[in-house]
């Protein structure tokens, strides 16, 4: 541990250093210096206490939120500003060699002072991630989009044609401060009028009290006329933090599913159900969480017995990597998959149709978004809360609308 301290103190000193310089290039007001100094302190200070005090049975808070968000809002323009400067650096050292074999004048000087212009292009450079980490704090985190989809199955029912459904995912509730945005997303939610709802997963934090200021506002959902239907995620099974007793990890867990009777969604562990339209039906399967390298306690054996190849299925599992490994392939055919978990990782660069890029990218193969392979569809919902880092920059919160369709897609 005190090695870890060590070392973080050291390389929150590197960054410091550099980015001093390039403030203290541009900046020749002392006052303002010394100003920048106490801010940066303050700050400094705040986050030590945070991680000193974090507190592994309790786990999240709203300090540990604001230390988290602090931390990459000061130290992402930062790092970015040390490279800019270091480049600079490596630029001076080249210089002064050169002075010091061929310069005459060595009165003159052989180590070139920082350049001006260098500075201000590096602040002006980190000050693009540090007012994008400033919205995502105080209006991405909220700034709900209605996601549609248009979904095309040849095999799908006559009766489903044109189904819609509504996904949410991955709501984090132990995060929310804000009523009047949560409410404002309901209001949209309900404004999608479709046929059936599906909640994907992470209805907390880690504890079950959590949801509760919160039980009211989600009970807003109207009812729909196929259902109101969800699973676990990650989240949900208090694996995050350290338990007094197994019996209280137990308790909460239980506390945790009876959320969902609480805001009237019927909670699928490992089983299914047929919903049915006319003389038609399509099977609706829900597994429990399984991820690579999360709890695996979902079961797609148990979860489809009894169900044939040839029956439409779609299935909610919370982290899309069931879908990779065990889902795309599996031989009763589960025509469409609705994930959630990754939240786009809260951070990059959405032009829709054109670009979609994140660092989520190099950790899951379907992130968000539709994805498809062997006929089969995969949907990441980018996440309706958020969990770490207390904003979104450039990933919205998201209200998926699916929308079934008989029929191959047109090119």
């Amino acid at each position: 541990m005190l090695r870890f301290w060590i070392i973080f103190t050291l390389v929150l000193l590197l960054i410091e250093f550099y980015a001093f310089q390039a403030f203290r290039t541009v900046i020749k007001t002392r006052w303002m210096l010394g100003a920048y100094i106490m801010v940066s302190l303050f700050v400094v200070g705040f986050i030590f206490y945070a991680i000193a005090h974090y507190d592994r049975s309790v786990g999240q808070t709203k300090q540990t939120l604001m230390a988290l968000g602090l931390l990459l809002l000061i130290y992402i323009p930062k790092i970015l500003l040390m490279f800019f400067m270091f480049g600079e650096d490596v630029y001076r050292v080249f210089r002064a060699g050169c002075n010091y074999f061929y310069q005459s004048d060595v009165d003159a000087g052989i180590f070139p002072a920082r350049r001006k212009f260098v500075s201000q292009i590096g602040l002006g450079l980190a000050a693009v991630p540090f007012l994008s980490l400033i919205y995502g704090m105080t209006i991405g985190k909220y700034n709900y989009k209605v996601m549609r989809q248009q979904v095309f199955f040849p095999d799908l029912p006559d009766a489903f044609d044109g189904f819609k459904l509504t996904q949410i995912s991955d709501v984090h509730s132990g995060s929310f401060d804000n009523p009047d945005k949560i409410n404002h997303a309901i209001d949209l939610i309900n404004e999608q009028d479709s046929d059936l709802i599906l909640f994907t997963g992470d209805i907390v934090n880690v504890h079950a009290k959590e949801m509760h200021p919160w039980i009211e506002a989600f009970n807003r959902i109207r009812p729909h006329a196929f259902g109101k239907y969800s699973v676990l995620g990650n989240h949900d099974y208090g694996e995050y933090v350290e338990w007094p007793s197994q019996k209280e990890k137990a308790e909460n867990f239980a506390a945790i599913k009876d959320l969902h009777r609480q805001i009237d969604f019927k909670l699928m562990l490992n089983e299914h159900a047929f919903l049915q339209k006319g003389n038609d039906k399509i099977a609706l399967v829900g597994v429990e969480n399984w991820g690579r390298n999360f709890k695996q306690a979902g079961d797609l054996r148990k979860a489809s017995e009894g169900l044939q190849k040839e029956d439409f299925k779609i299935l909610m599992s919370h982290d899309p990597s069931h879908w990779e490994e065990q889902v795309k392939r599996h031989e009763k055919n589960f025509h469409l998959t609705l994930s959630g978990h990754t939240h786009g990782l809260q951070f990059g660069i959405e032009i829709p149709g054109f670009f979609k890029w994140s660092p989520a990218q190099y950790i899951y193969k379907q992130w968000a978004g539709l994805y498809e392979e062997f006929g089969r569809y995969v949907y990441v919902n980018r996440g309706f809360g958020f969990h770490a880092y207390p904003g979104r920059v450039g990933i919205m919160p998201e209200i998926t609308v699916i929308e079934l369709k008989k029929g191959e897609k047109l090119a």
